[in-house]
């Protein structure tokens, strides 16, 4: 409902001038002897529509569904275009919540191979396709992309041939163009945005990638599964909005209580994620403006409030802090 009322706010702000200074005066006013800076100021927007939304899908972290959150996934929108960022399982529907057709998505980005970031990623696209897509995807992540790509399509082939022959869809293979990223850099670049990636430490996966999104109106950062790393850290400098995973010390031991392997799983979490204090100090290290947590570690316990997730990460950073939720958008 966020992403909803948000989108009707500006719609309508848009539809009665009320984003300039001309809704509140005549349309043909004009200071007559006015300074001419003084007439720039009249005359300018108070404000301009942002031409980018950010909606964070999915902000639990870790494998298992969890009746609290969604699955890790994000979507940066610009104009009609829409840029995914990772695809746990049910983003086609956390999408349709967040009212986003299928059909305008543009480009899919995965941080890593766990199966919480990459579970729906042939799942999205073979459901944007049952839907409305009928532009190529290009689609964006580590070896071995192309691989699992080909073995998706083979996995559902049937499925394939019989939509195509039954109702007349195109093929779906020519539709997702897999690349694969080995290293950092500059890795997509279209009209609107500019997509660059930073290699980050997850062990033991590896390549594992940030990506920064150079949108026309504001810089967004997703930290992707990472421990606390510099290339972030040089990655989001400056940025608008860094969407950072977070991971709560005091309540690890309850996280693990029922694994059969408590041991390795807190070695793996301790070594590859980022606690609330990190992350606060990263962020004020990288001089982001706003930070937004997600892929909440743990996801699925209720005692974990907003409060209690403010607390921990505040101290640490004194810029505007958001506590993530799925289908927010800011």
């Amino acid at each position: 409902m966020a992403a909803i009322d948000t989108l009707s706010r500006r719609r309508f702000l848009a539809a009665t001038g009320a984003l300039g200074l001309g809704a509140l005066v005549a349309p043909n006013w004009r200071p007559a002897l006015a300074a001419p800076n003084l007439r720039a100021a009249l005359t300018a927007p108070v404000d301009t529509p942002a031409r980018s939304r950010l909606i964070l899908l999915g902000t639990a972290g870790g494998p298992t569904p969890k009746a609290l959150r969604a699955a890790p996934a994000q979507a940066v929108v610009v104009d009609d275009a829409v840029y995914i960022v990772d695809c746990g399982n049910g983003i086609a529907r956390q999408m349709a919540l967040a009212g986003l057709a299928l059909g305008a998505i543009r480009e899919v980005f995965l941080t890593h191979h766990h199966s919480d970031h990459n579970a729906d990623y042939g799942n999205l696209l073979l459901l944007a396709w049952a839907a409305d897509l009928r532009r190529p995807v290009g689609t964006w992540g580590p070896p071995p992309l192309a691989r699992m790509t080909r073995r998706f399509l083979q996995l559902n082939a049937e499925d394939i041939r019989t939509r195509i022959a039954d109702e007349g869809r195109p093929p779906l293979a020519p539709l997702i163009r897999p690349h694969e990223l080995r290293r950092g850099g500059v890795v997509m670049r279209d009209e609107r945005v500019k997509v660059t990636a930073a290699l980050v430490d997850h062990p033991p996966m590896a390549p594992a990638f940030a990506y920064r999104f150079d949108c026309p109106d504001r810089s967004i950062v997703f930290s992707g599964d990472t421990r606390p790393s510099p290339a972030l850290v040089e990655l989001a400098r400056g940025a608008d909005v860094l969407v950072h995973e977070v991971m709560y010390l005091p309540a690890l031991e309850r996280l693990i209580a029922s694994e059969a392997q408590a041991g390795r799983l807190r070695l793996h979490l301790l070594d590859s994620h980022t606690t609330t204090e990190q992350v606060g100090r990263l962020a004020t290290e990288a001089g982001v403006k706003t930070l937004v947590l997600s892929h909440f570690v743990p996801g699925g316990d209720a005692s974990l409030t907003d409060e209690v997730w403010r607390a921990a990460v505040a101290p640490y950073f004194a810029g505007r802090l958001v506590i993530g939720r799925d289908l927010m958008e800011l």
